[in-house]
């Protein structure tokens, strides 16, 4: 049981603001968008994303519609500055691309930083130093003054240094850590000597970012301390407002609206919202929050599948199935009532109209999302744990999507014949779907081989009726395979593939392998899934990937019909 908890903690003074503003005001524009999924976010991970993963992240952050990426903690270690160095050396960096380095207020980091950061077309030195009076306390054993001069000193360093490097336009951001609980009038002189000492402009504006370096306080002192901010700072027409909450309260994507409401230019944070502790802001959030209010945020999402399952790649962090506008659930009802509703709209939602559609406040096709995924896991309910019954009397564990998409198989059948399914019913229909099908192309063998330092594969196959040999070299048997199935004219790609050890399939049976694997083809909406089973892994994967590109076309085939 939970103690007293007040000999313990106690509540975080608000601000003194009786003439707030903020909560009079409305969002009518997206504020300039910060990406740190691959420092804070990437410092945050149990396995640091390596150079091939940032490069893949970086790359995908840009086509987004990211301008403003902090890429790295150069002077942390060499392979933090070597990445730095290879984006600008090997010329990754869109020119609409800024990118950024963050250094701590110390001169041989600060050096170090700008060493990485120089030659490239516009870059931004973001240094920070803590003004909390618990860390000059606690931490550093400085006074108010000592803290002050670190920031100023660290300034005039960063400004000799630039000066350097004409080549490169250079911009400032500082951040007194710890805004969240640090003295605002404090804060604010630090701010103003670091603004002047840069000598700020209009034309060359500091971005000054005020974090929640951790979350203390509910969401609205946080706004308050930034209206405060945002009225008392000097040169506030060559100020960039800048602010990086995080999610220690659970309550970091609010700080973050209220926050803009109350007068910030800038918000910095990951994608889904990984980060120390709880985590950042969740910028996808944020951005699909403004969407669904009418106003472009300038960030693309129109193929959200595809970026959830690159940062899950980088990341090796699972996006919530429950995660806002993104997880895999978050479009399903299971609920009766609630798929009544959700029917009901989709019937008189008219084409063009504004979208009315009960308890869906966004259309799932604005995201990529097919409208099947809302309905068939939902038709579901009161007939059975379907993966449940395949996983206890089969020994199938299927992935979480691929349960979902089998459900509306199920519920097809079980709509047309207007009962229920029990384990061996369920299991015949799987191996329909997905094993033993009468689809165009059907696997007979393969063999493998070396072709230098790629992987060859040439496999025998039954197409519509002929037999072919199909060759292809890939980096692995999956991608030989696909390249094999491009020479009968089927393209696909692979959006995702696990393995599985089935101890039994049927009475008698002996351990094997079964492979999924989720595919998407050129100009087809949405993601099928294909299934393998067989004793030797690799041959299951060729299976699972036929398998897969014969339901993709299947399923063009059938859109294009209705």
């Amino acid at each position: 049981m939970l103690k007293n908890p007040s000999t313990k903690y106690s509540a975080f003074p608000p601000v003194h603001l009786p003439d707030r503003t903020w909560p009079n005001q409305t969002i009518t524009h997206p504020p300039i968008w910060m990406s740190t999924d691959l420092r804070d976010g990437n410092q945050a991970l149990f396995e640091p994303m390596n150079a091939d993963k940032k490069l893949r992240m970086f790359k995908m952050l840009c086509e987004i519609g990211l301008k403003e990426i902090e890429v790295a903690f150069p002077s942390a270690s060499q392979t933090e500055f070597d990445f730095v160095r290879k984006l600008i050396e090997e010329g990754h960096i869109p020119d609409d691309v800024t990118i950024e380095g963050l250094t701590q207020a110390r001169e041989p980091l600060i050096r170090r930083t700008i060493e990485s950061l120089a030659g490239a077309r516009r870059a931004i030195v973001h240094v920070y130093n803590a003004t909390s009076e618990q860390f000059r306390e606690v931490v550093f054993g400085f006074t108010r003054e000592e803290v002050k001069a670190m920031a100023v000193n660290a300034v005039q360093l960063i400004k000799e240094l630039t000066a350097q490097h004409p080549e490169t336009e250079w911009v400032l951001q500082y951040s007194p850590e710890t805004f969240s609980d640090s003295d605002l009038d404090f804060v604010l002189e630090v701010c103003d000597a670091v603004t002047e000492t840069w000598g700020a402009t209009p034309e060359d504006k500091v971005i000054l970012n005020l974090p929640a370096s951790v979350e203390v306080s509910t969401p609205n002192v946080y706004a308050d301390k930034v209206e405060w901010m945002h009225r008392n700072l000097a040169r506030r027409d060559s100020v960039i407002l800048s602010l990086h909450p995080h999610n220690d309260r659970g309550t970091a994507v609010a700080a973050a609206e209220l926050g803009i409401m109350a007068g910030a230019d800038r918000i910095e944070g990951c994608l889904f919202g990984n980060g120390e502790r709880t985590g950042n802001v969740d910028l996808v959030t944020l951005a699909m929050n403004l969407y669904t209010q009418g106003i472009w945020p300038g960030l693309d999402f129109s193929d959200i599948n595809t970026i959830a399952r690159t940062a899950e790649h980088c990341t090796q962090l699972p996006v919530h199935p429950r995660h806002p506008w993104v997880g895999d659930l978050v479009y399903t009802a299971f609920s009766g009532s609630h798929q009544d509703a959700i029917k009901k709209g989709f019937a008189k939602q008219k084409p063009g109209a504004k979208w009315n559609v009960p308890y869906m406040p966004m259309d799932p096709a604005d995201v990529g999302r097919s409208y099947d995924s809302v309905i068939r896991v939902n038709s579901q309910s009161g007939k059975g744990g379907i993966a449940y019954l395949l996983e206890a009397e089969y020994g199938m564990v299927m992935p979480r999507r691929l349960q979902v998409e089998f459900s509306g198989e199920v519920q097809r059948v079980t709509d047309a014949e207007g009962r229920e399914m029990n384990a061996e019913a369920i299991w015949n229909l799987f191996n329909q779907t997905y094993i033993d099908t009468a689809d165009p192309v059907r696997y007979v063998e393969h063999h493998l081989y070396e072709s230098g330092k790629a992987q060859g594969v040439r496999i025998t196959v039954e197409h519509d009726g002929d037999t072919h040999v199909i060759s292809g070299e890939g980096n692995g048997p999956i991608d030989a395979a696909v390249h094999a199935l491009k020479t009968l004219g089927i393209t696909v790609d692979v959006r995702s593939y696990e393995e599985r050890s089935m101890p039994s399939v049927g009475e008698g049976s002996h351990a094997q392998a079964c492979a999924f694997i989720e595919v998407t083809a050129p100009g087809v909406a949405g993601e099928r899934y294909g299934v393998g089973i067989d004793p030797n892994i690799v041959t299951a994967s060729i299976k699972a990937l036929i398998s897969g590109a014969n339901r993709i076309q299947s399923h063009a085939v059938q859109a294009k019909a209705a």
